[in-house]
């Protein structure tokens, strides 16, 4: 039984030699820009929804004037605070987009995962130093070498 992807659709792409094959699409997801006038709330939609800047914030002003500027600013407020802002660059595989959703998802359970792999790589180069400057290791490549 073919197994589902988690959080990539399935796209079949044909190159320019007719041949068919499958790329990888992750799912567009709702973000805050980092581009923006104010707080990136109007371009994020407007990217989100394919639909051009300048319409979503012409609606966004329009609804802050006929409702008398207070639910809709609280609602752009919220919105700004409660998105995440958009990827400073755009993830390349399935692994990035998990790491970049659960960093950004908790940053304290990221950067404890980060501290913990770069404790795995300090001993392990450690291990790799110790052997390598080593008597016997010297000796032993000098008997190997033919000197």
């Amino acid at each position: 039984m073919p197994s589902k992807p988690s959080l990539s659709k399935r796209k079949r792409i044909k190159n320019n030699k007719d041949m068919t094959f499958t790329q990888t699409e992750h799912p567009r997801k709702l973000y805050r820009s980092r581009n923006g006038l104010f707080l990136g709330v109007c371009k994020g939609v407007a990217e989100y929804s394919q639909i051009p800047t300048f319409w979503v914030r012409f609606f966004t002003v329009f609804a802050v004037i006929v409702t008398a500027f207070w639910p809709v600013l609280l609602i752009y407020l919220a919105c700004a605070i409660f998105l995440k802002p958009s990827p400073l660059f755009e993830p390349k595989g399935e692994e990035d987009w998990e790491f970049y959703e659960e960093y950004s998802h908790d940053r304290k359970w990221a950067l404890s995962r980060l501290k913990k792999r770069f404790d795995q790589l300090e001993k392990r180069t450690r291990r790799m130093e110790s052997v390598v400057t080593e008597k016997e290791y010297d000796w032993e490549r000098r008997f190997n070498s033919g000197s």
